[in-house]
This record gives structure tokens, C-alpha cells and sequence, in this order.
């Protein structure tokens, strides 16, 4: 008996061994790549690739400390289980404010192999804003919007303090948006492209009416890819829409008495590099304008700015005093006549 079970153990033993040397084997796998090896493959500049993975892999995380690398597989199935995924961890608000920092909007959500996102989420936006908190250079100018081709994103200033900012996919690059000091025309609910009429363009702004330039809701794929116009997020076109002020033209309408909100685009995109939010990974300052950038750019349009602002604020006024005293001499009359 005891030699029987000594030859038991013995098997069961080397049974044990045998099983342990089989999981070393699987665990040290060369074809499952591991956080580093993803964070050293950086040869395509506007992305980041790993090994091919197995299906039942789950979706690559780069950790940054700032921003995260959230790694978007190519296969359709993978992708539709990684939305699973995504939709768990974040919820809609959070999900928002993941892909406006990727320049994206949820139609096009997976247009891109990599997301940016950030490892606490902030809603509002406002505490990844690439543009200074303030501005003094502003300080007289009660409204103003800016456009950053460089980092395809807006920003609202009110009397020199920002009060918004996020994407926009402006002109690609055979059809640029025009650069410089302009200022808001008319405004249109909903506009029908010049392009293509087929193009509906909801919230409209105009900024440039003889080459036919406006902000706009429409596709945001994360670059720049409109005819010209500057595209934004629905909530975004719906806000600015409300925001800035338009043009007061004279009677007729052929020409212009008081110019509205001033806006202007600045910069230029790095056509064929690495998508400029993408170096937050590495830099989560790699995006932000120094308020000495902003202050040198925009200097030489304040005085501009600050007359046609008087001049608005004057005219405004005129028709208000004109439209009550027309409603005054109507109630009069109307007295006289009962």
C-alpha cells in the first residue's frame, strides 16, 4: 500500500509540473502586446498601432497620467464590442466630451484608431481649454469668437475672460477657410449650401458674405474636411447662433450701417502630421496658446474691433429710440381717435 501511494503522488506531482511549464508557456505569449510595446510603436505619426490582438482581446489602454490612449481595432466586430465598452465606462455626457476632444462627432465616432481621452472627465470643457482663461487685450471688447486653425477649436471671450471654447472642422486643405479679422452678417436657422443644395446647414452664421463663409452644425470626422465654412457640434452651432450679433444694414439692405460680433481665424493646419490632439498624450500642455500669442495676434485688431463695436451700440440704440417713439406716436393716435 505504501508503495502504491508513493507512485501516486509521484504522478500527480509530475502531472503538476507538467500543467505549471504549459501556463508560463501561454502567459509569456510573444503575440499579446503589452502597454509599453504600444506606447514605444509610435512610427506612424498620427497613430497608435500594436500587434494584431485576438478577438477575444480586450480594447488597449495607454496610460499618461494626463490623457489616456483608448486604441480603436480596425475589425468591424471588435469595433461594435468596444462601443459596448465604451458606453459602460462613460456615460452620454462623458462620451460627448471624449470625442469633441478628438474633434469628432458621434456620427462619426469611430473615424480614428486612437482616442484621446482624458483621465478625469470635465463635461464643460473648460478644464482642457488650449485658449488662456483671460485675456486683458479684450477687456473692452464685450464679444468676441476666435477660431484656431493649428488646433481646429474655438473660443468665446467676454470683456477679456473665456467663456467657451471646443472643435470645428474648418477647410480642408483645397478649400481653406480665409484667415483674418471678420465679423458676423446674417444668421439663418436653416441654410441651404451654395455647394451642393442637397447640403442642409442648420444654425448658420454668416462671417464672410461675398465668399459665402459661416459657422454651421455639420459632420465633425476629426480634421478638416468643410468647403470653407466652420463647422461645429449641434449644442456649439445652436450656442454661437444665439451669442453673437449680426449686422445692421440700412434701409434696402444694400448696405451695411453696424457690423456685427468680431471673429477672427488664426493659424494654419499641419496637413499630413500627427493630429495636434494627439500630442496631449505625450504633453497635456502640447496644445495651448500663451496668452503672449494670443495678445501679439489680436492687438493690432482691437482698436477695429472697439469702433465698430461704439458704432453698433449707436446705431442699436437709434433704432430702438426711433421704433418707441413710432410705437408712442401709433398709441397717441390711437387715443386721439377714440
Amino acid at each position: 500500500m505504501t508503495l502504491k501511494r508513493s507512485i501516486i503522488y509521484t504522478l500527480f506531482f509530475a502531472l503538476f509540473l507538467t500543467s505549471c511549464k504549459k501556463d508560463e508557456v501561454a502567459s509569456s505569449d510573444p503575440q499579446t502586446p503589452s502597454s509599453e510595446e504600444i506606447a514605444k510603436n509610435t512610427s506612424d505619426p498620427d497613430s497608435i498601432k500594436a500587434k494584431p490582438v485576438e478577438e477575444s482581446a480586450p480594447p488597449m489602454m495607454q496610460e499618461n497620467g494626463f490623457y489616456n490612449a483608448f486604441a480603436i481595432p480596425k475589425d468591424k466586430k471588435l469595433r461594435d464590442s468596444l462601443y459596448a465598452v465604451f458606453s459602460k465606462k462613460y456615460n452620454e455626457r462623458e462620451r460627448y466630451a471624449i470625442l469633441a476632444l478628438n474633434r469628432l462627432d458621434s456620427k462619426s465616432k469611430w473615424n480614428s484608431d486612437t482616442l484621446v481621452v482624458p483621465a478625469k472627465i470635465d463635461t464643460t470643457l473648460m478644464a482642457y481649454s488650449p485658449f488662456p482663461l483671460q485675456l486683458d487685450i479684450l477687456s473692452d471688447v464685450k464679444k468676441f469668437v476666435i477660431f484656431s486653425y493649428p488646433i481646429q477649436a474655438y473660443a468665446v471671450y467676454s470683456n477679456g475672460a473665456l467663456v467657451k471654447w471646443g472643435p470645428t472642422s474648418m477647410g480642408k486643405k483645397s478649400a481653406q477657410t480665409d484667415r483674418g479679422l471678420m465679423f458676423a452678417n446674417w444668421k439663418k436657422k436653416l441654410a441651404i449650401s451654395t455647394v451642393k443644395s442637397e447640403w442642409k446647414l442648420p444654425y448658420n452664421f454668416n462671417i464672410h458674405n461675398t465668399h459665402g463663409i459661416g459657422w454651421h452644425q455639420y459632420d465633425l470626422p476629426g480634421y478638416p474636411a468643410s468647403h470653407s465654412c466652420l463647422r461645429l457640434l449641434m449644442k456649439d452651432a445652436i450656442w454661437l447662433y444665439n451669442y453673437a450679433d449680426t449686422w445692421i444694414l440700412n434701409p434696402g439692405g444694400a448696405t451695411t450701417k453696424a457690423k456685427g460680433t468680431p471673429v477672427m481665424v488664426f493659424g494654419d493646419y499641419p496637413w499630413g502630421k500627427r493630429k495636434p490632439w494627439r500630442n496631449l498624450l505625450n504633453d497635456p500642455n502640447a496644445n495651448n496658446i500663451s496668452v503672449e500669442e494670443m495678445t501679439k495676434m489680436i492687438q493690432p485688431n482691437v482698436e477695429k474691433m472697439i469702433f465698430e463695436q461704439t458704432n453698433r451700440e449707436k446705431v442699436a440704440d437709434s433704432i430702438k429710440t426711433a421704433k418707441a417713439s413710432e410705437a408712442a406716436a401709433v398709441q397717441e393716435t390711437e387715443v386721439l381717435e377714440n
